[in-house]
């Protein structure tokens, strides 16, 4: 996996020069450079961090502007920032959820939930990732987490083992639009004086809309291949199913009703969690001994420091894009194919499912923001940054369903040990209802805003 991946990571450079081409032949040869060397080092199995910021200190020297040691600063910056706080602490809280048994027992709560209708196990699916989703706020941690347990289920009830994998990896791509939401957070960084909270407020609407239209397609499914109901409605085991999962469900309670209320930043929530989630693991549900906490501990710091680093290469390279009037120039080559919003909306939502197909989420945000908001913010466009942020992970999130990249392809084509390519044919009819959604909220600013107003008294 880590090899096919690391090969798709080359292809996505491509995905970044065909962007950026127009403008380059504008600005010069120099910052042409710039984008050769990225995709040199790629070719050459960089990671994308070292990648953006070598190439950029080599773009620095060669300029001869500013002194080599404004890289340095510039990447210590990116990184120095209040809301990134929040991303250790969510992922850590995802992992001990995980870690500590709290996913079963929100699984068996869903099943009782939503077990009765037609198809019920694919519907408890969905039920189960909105759950999570208010509390790990990763796309992958719901498909390693959730994925092993609910495509196991889906196999032994008999279901298709490609529909289990499908359901499954289109259900995980809710996490990061429910909050919390650990792309959102990194967008809030990138995209100035924009709120994390806000972001994190929009994006409410839209995931549980996404789980609506998945739950249409599963219906659709269950009434064209006659899957049963998997159980009959029972207020008891229903009541029994919440009672066991009480503590289990205040940790999204605490996270979104949190910061919804405005008793916490999404920071201090991300603490809360975590230490919520280890009162769980260790005091009430005593699952989560020493040597758990310890591995769960380095896992949270490798993933941290790995999407730190890509922050802080992405940092430097935005401030070189932006000084040299990229963004200015890019917008201008949008504007000279159209001024027609609709179709440059469009233009934008396929550019980003594009590079999606090749490049890993975190590290797509970084790059293309400092070029793609200015454009959307413009008076011709007029959309709102939070709107933006909301359209740009929901499309983002399509991409970790779609080859070459596909990490929660690659996750749960391991947990299923169904080949690769199965796993994202058995995905593909899942994209139709997430592309829809994405549709409706590109063009319907409403579901993204109006809680947004709500909340933060916005008009």
């Amino acid at each position: 996996m880590a090899g096919r991946f690391g090969r798709s990571l080359a292809v996505s450079a491509i995905a970044i020069t065909a962007i950026a081409a127009v403008s380059l032949a504008v600005v010069g040869n120099l910052l042409a450079f710039l984008f050769v060397g990225i995709l040199f080092l790629l070719l050459i199995g960089m990671p994308v961090s070292i990648a953006l910021a070598l190439s950029s200190l080599i773009y620095v020297v060669l300029a001869g502007r500013p002194p080599e040691v404004v890289v340095i600063h510039r990447m210590v910056g990116g990184v120095n920032s209040f809301p990134l706080l929040a991303i250790p602490f969510f992922i850590l809280a995802g992992a001990l959820m995980n870690t500590a048994g709290i996913t079963e027992r929100i699984f068996e709560f869903a099943k009782a939930m939503f077990g009765w209708l037609r198809g019920g196990l694919g519907h408890v699916n969905v039920g189960a990732s909105v759950i999570f989703a208010g509390m790990s706020g990763a796309a992958v941690a719901d498909a390693g987490g959730l994925g092993t347990i609910e495509i196991k289920a889906m196999r032994d009830a008999g279901y298709d083992p490609g529909f289990a994998v499908g359901v499954t990896a289109a259900s995980s791509t809710i996490g990061p639009i429910i909050p919390p939401s650990l792309p959102m957070v990194i967008y809030a960084v990138m995209a100035p004086n924009t709120s994390v909270g806000a972001l994190f407020v929009a994006g409410f609407l839209p995931g549980l809309l996404m789980a609506v239209s998945l739950m249409a397609m599963i219906g659709w499914y269950a009434r064209r291949r006659n899957y049963p109901r998997d159980q009959a409605f029972s207020m008891r085991r229903l009541v029994g199913s919440l009672g066991r999962a009480t503590l289990s469900l205040g940790t999204p309670v605490i996270i979104v009703g949190g910061i919804l209320s405005g008793a916490f930043t999404p920071t201090e929530a991300a603490i809360a969690a975590v230490f919520y989630a280890l009162i769980l693991g260790t005091v009430v549900y005593r699952t989560l001994s020493f040597g758990r906490l310890l591995k769960v501990s380095m896992d949270t710091i490798e993933t941290t420091a790995i999407i730190l680093l890509i922050v802080a290469g992405a940092s430097i390279f935005a401030w070189i894009l932006t000084s040299n009037r990229v963004p200015e120039h890019f917008a201008a080559w949008i504007l000279q194919l159209t001024d027609n919003p609709i179709l440059i909306l469009l233009l934008i939502n396929l550019i980003l499912l594009v590079v999606g197909f090749f490049m890993e989420t975190i590290a797509a945000i970084t790059i293309l923001v400092p070029v793609l908001l200015p454009i959307v913010t413009r008076p011709e466009i007029g959309m709102d940054p939070v709107h933006f942020g909301v359209m740009m992970v929901l499309n983002l999130m399509i991409g970790l369903l779609t080859p070459p990249v596909g990490m929660v392809l690659y996750v749960l084509s391991r947990v299923a040990r169904i080949p690769f390519e199965r796993c994202a044919a058995a995905t593909a009819p899942f994209l139709v209802p997430l592309v829809t959604v994405l549709m409706l909220v590109t063009f319907v600013p409403g579901l993204s805003m109006w809680l947004v107003g709500i909340v933060y008294g916005a008009d």
